[in-house]
């Protein structure tokens, strides 16, 4: 392929909800335009977007896919981003390598939840975008349905440039309104408009006009004047809207029988823009001052890497954008988020997974380089003598969790590090280790996510791994004051032990954690054993009376005591004051303490009754209930026990529409018929925990 400058590239993200065909459609448009020369598809499991062998397995997309074309004397990357809610990192980091947006809506489904959530990403900077209505030989397919679904769910003027010639088993093409030429069948050529579709697209393009003739106060002038206005001035007119984000351009066809694909490529080199037209704001280092990057071949060289991949044949892959400047294979870089030099290697074009090595990728271009060694997902590669960072990609909170366990030994030693670089190619995969429940929990999106990680691991890593349900981090504390002594005694021949102690114990506020105090007037227990008695109390409240949790937010007073000059030592005193704590809690009024989150439900309308009915199975506490153009918001503060699969569980009551978002809020008080439930389950995984060894 032709090495392109700046101004004649666009770096298109393609969106939608998942099923909305975009890997369909992005084979389609390679086809049309002549980049491949035979047309893949998802059943045959050979199209070139989605060539991992999971998403080959599933049937859908899980990686972004760089798909670089030609059209009108212009380099087209296609960023073709997964549909599904589990992958939503690789949407942002899509959104985020590109200038422009074709969000593809299903003709028959319209609007889904997943095309609301990438329409707000859009919104964050805001990208310029335009609409694909696909799927138009679809059952129930519906153009003005779907047109007055978009303008229900989007704050957005949309305007019609291409329409369809019929719908569903009677979808015959479309007609570019701009153009006024027709395109039938899947053989690509403009024809002239057929008789019965003339009236319709007349009034299409009036309106089209009407809105075009507002960019522009002269052109509005000559529009009221009743001049026709020229085609050129109607794509200027429409070019400026849409990067102004005045209105959004919107097209339809089917990938799937590659109609409507030639003014959908005249409408991506046309109406979205460059990376000359879209300068980044980056960070200038050395000064901390935001600078606007021009798209400049003979500028400081500033690349970001957007995505990282674990290739087994070759190692590590690095997808960047350049955004000033070049990359240069056989180079040095300096990685201003490291604070190193970064050797770079062959630098190469991608399509998919073909890999073709280049010299050099310029300004506003996209590529790949291997084997980098300290560089990873987000950070910037520049010259050390003018050091700018691009702000990173800000990936969505992780909604589902698992504790994992290695299943042998072999695969405990390589865990750790397999599990790092996992984390470098996904960076929405959080990887910690629980210190109160000491278990290491992977968390992700959703089910698939996590299950495609963990098959990523043995596939790549060679490393098995059992997973379960975390542990819920339960804790204990108590609600009224209570005292006991604890006295320790022990005589075995020669010296002995001896401690003796009289402890009070005080509930505290929520989240005060642990207090020590003493009371002790007349020396009937030394200073010297105080930081033994506290110690002793540290080391009995992590097991607590009710269930074996941590026991917290309670005060601690030794009033009294006694000792024996011989015998007491600081051993003694902490085994005294573990008698103490064991003696007093259980009259302290002891309770159990779960965590409990704040979690935002979005659904469409229809499923607000199922979502409440199912919350108050969960023992949720409703805040709030809302409407937002078409979909229900309902606020609520549930216990994270009954929330550890809402992920899976909110999908498959929505029928994929629905999304969450959560967030802890305190802990509180576990209803006492649950306390039973509760034990048996920590006795089982203790079981557990002893067969893994």
């Amino acid at each position: 392929m032709a090495t392109y400058s700046a101004k004649d590239i666009r770096n298109v993200v393609l969106l939608g909800h998942g099923s909305s065909g975009k890997t369909t459609l992005s084979e389609a448009l390679l086809f049309g335009s002549g980049a491949i020369s035979r047309l893949g598809r998802i059943e045959d499991k050979n199209t070139v977007s989605d060539s991992d062998e999971e998403e080959q397995t599933r049937g859908f997309s899980v990686n972004n896919a760089v798909l670089p074309t030609q059209w009108n004397n212009t380099k087209v990357n296609i960023v073709d981003a997964p549909g599904y809610m589990d992958f939503l990192g690789e949407v942002k980091s899509a959104i985020g390598v590109a200038d422009g947006a074709v969000l593809v809506v299903c003709a028959a489904s319209g609007v889904e939840v997943g095309a609301e959530v990438q329409w707000g990403y859009l919104d964050e900077r805001p990208e310029p975008r335009i609409v694909f209505i696909n799927k138009m030989d679809r059952e129930n397919a519906s153009f003005p349905g779907t047109l007055e679904n978009l303008n229900t769910k989007f704050d957005a003027t949309f305007v019609p440039i291409c329409i369809p010639i019929g719908e569903a088993a009677g979808f015959k093409g479309v007609v570019d309104i701009v153009e006024m030429k027709a395109y039938l069948g899947a053989d690509g050529k403009a024809t002239d408009i057929p008789a019965e579709a003339q009236d319709a697209a007349d009034e299409a393009r009036m309106a089209m006009m009407e809105y075009a003739a507002e960019v522009d106060d002269e052109l509005m002038l000559k529009y009221l004047d009743g001049e026709e206005l020229t085609d050129d001035e109607i794509r200027t007119a429409l070019m400026t809207g849409s990067l102004e984000g005045r209105f959004v351009l919107v097209l339809a066809g089917s990938g799937l029988t590659n109609q409507g694909l030639i003014p959908l490529l005249n409408a991506m080199t046309n109406y979205l823009p460059s990376p000359v037209q879209a300068p980044r704001t980056v960070v200038n280092v050395a000064t901390g001052e935001d600078v606007v990057l021009e798209a400049s071949s003979s500028g400081p060289l500033v690349a970001q890497v957007f995505k990282t991949m674990a290739d087994p044949f070759v190692g590590r892959l690095s997808y960047f954008r350049v955004y000033s400047g070049k990359l240069n294979g056989d180079s040095r870089v300096y990685n201003v988020n490291r604070e190193e030099e970064e050797r770079v290697g062959q630098v190469y074009s991608v399509r998919g997974r073909e890999q073709k090595p280049i010299e050099s990728v310029e300004a506003g271009d996209i590529g790949v380089v291997t084997k980098l060694s300290i560089t990873t997902t987000n950070d910037t590669l520049c010259d050390r003598g003018q050091p700018y960072r691009v702000p990173a990609v800000e990936y969505p909170e992780p909604l589902f969790s698992v504790a994992i366990f290695p299943s042998t030994k072999a695969d405990l030693d390589k865990l750790g590090s397999s599990l790092s670089r996992l984390v470098e190619e996904d960076p929405t995969l959080r990887v910690e280790r629980n210190t109160e429940t000491n278990e290491t929990i992977l968390s992700g999106m959703g089910e698939s996510h996590i299950q495609i990680a963990t098959r990523r691991l043995a596939n790549k890593f060679s490393v098995q791994v059992d997973i379960d349900l975390p542990k819920i981090a339960y804790r204990e504390t108590i609600t009224k004051p209570a005292s006991a002594q604890g006295r320790h005694k022990k005589q075995t021949g020669g010296r002995g032990q001896f401690g003796d102690v009289y402890c009070r114990f005080e509930p505290l506020d929520r989240g005060e954690g642990f207090v020590f105090d003493n009371e002790v007037f007349g020396g009937s227990v030394p200073r010297s054993f105080f930081p033994a008695v506290e110690k002793g109390i540290r080391e009995i409240m992590t097991e607590g009376v009710l269930a074996g949790y941590p026991t917290v937010d309670f005060k601690c007073v030794l009033y009294d005591g006694s000792y024996h000059p011989v015998d007491s030592s600081e051993i003694a005193f902490k085994l005294a004051a573990h008698l103490s704590f064991r003696a007093a809690v259980p009259d302290a009024g002891p309770v159990l303490l779960e965590p409990v989150y704040r979690v935002v439900v979005t659904v469409p309308e229809e499923f607000m009754g199922d979502i409440l009915g199912d919350l108050n199975t969960r023992r949720a506490q409703v805040q709030g209930m809302e409407q937002s153009r078409g979909s229900g918001i309902v606020t609520a503060e549930v216990p994270l026990a009954e929330i550890q699969r809402y992920a899976t569980d909110l999908r498959s009551m929505t029928q994929g529409r629905g999304m969450y978002s959560m967030e802890f809020v305190r802990y509180d008080i576990v209803p006492a018929h649950l306390l039973d439930q509760i034990r048996a389950d920590a006795q089982r995984r203790l079981e557990k925990e002893k067969e893994r060894g």
